[in-house]
């Protein structure tokens, strides 16, 4: 018998098919976020946009470990206590179901070795709302800041 295709379960692959990406809300002691500004250009998802440090999943890989490889890859940075929060599906980018993490640094962002993107910089939350930032990755940061695990 043929599955409904507007049931909700016909939408989404199996779990273990789904694309998964990582991504970490790194603060410093002053409450600011690391946002990182994205290229832009043609074939990324999210050219332009404020984002965190983060990507997609390596064969093999499990979450923790993708969000430690990307943090130093992009940005050269080493975040010893990140902590697994929640996962929110970015429907509207990279179709990846995205796991989010949380740590902290107190660095001088501009000296990080940046490889990917324009610029990373430490931003107030409450100077959030006048960015243009993807909806999954908004959803994450307020989650986030309101408790919400």
């Amino acid at each position: 018998m043929a599955q409904d295709p507007h049931h909700p379960q016909a939408e989404q692959p199996p779990h273990d098919q789904v694309a998964r990406g990582a991504v970490a809300i790194i603060t410093n002691d002053r409450g600011e976020l690391l946002l990182h500004l994205r290229d832009d250009i043609r074939g990324i998802s999210w050219p332009g946009y404020w984002s965190v440090l983060g990507g997609g999943t390596d064969p093999g890989e499990n979450a923790a470990e993708t969000i430690r490889r990307e943090l130093w890859e992009e940005a050269g940075l080493a975040a010893d206590d990140l902590q697994e929060l929640f996962e929110v599906h970015d429907r509207d980018g990279s179709g990846q179901l995205i796991t989010f993490f949380a740590g902290t640094w107190n660095g001088d962002e501009t000296t990080l070795p940046l490889a990917e993107g324009v610029k990373l910089a430490f931003t107030a939350p409450e100077t959030l709302e006048g960015l243009k930032i993807p909806p999954y990755i908004r959803t994450g940061i307020e989650r986030h800041l309101s408790g919400d695990r």
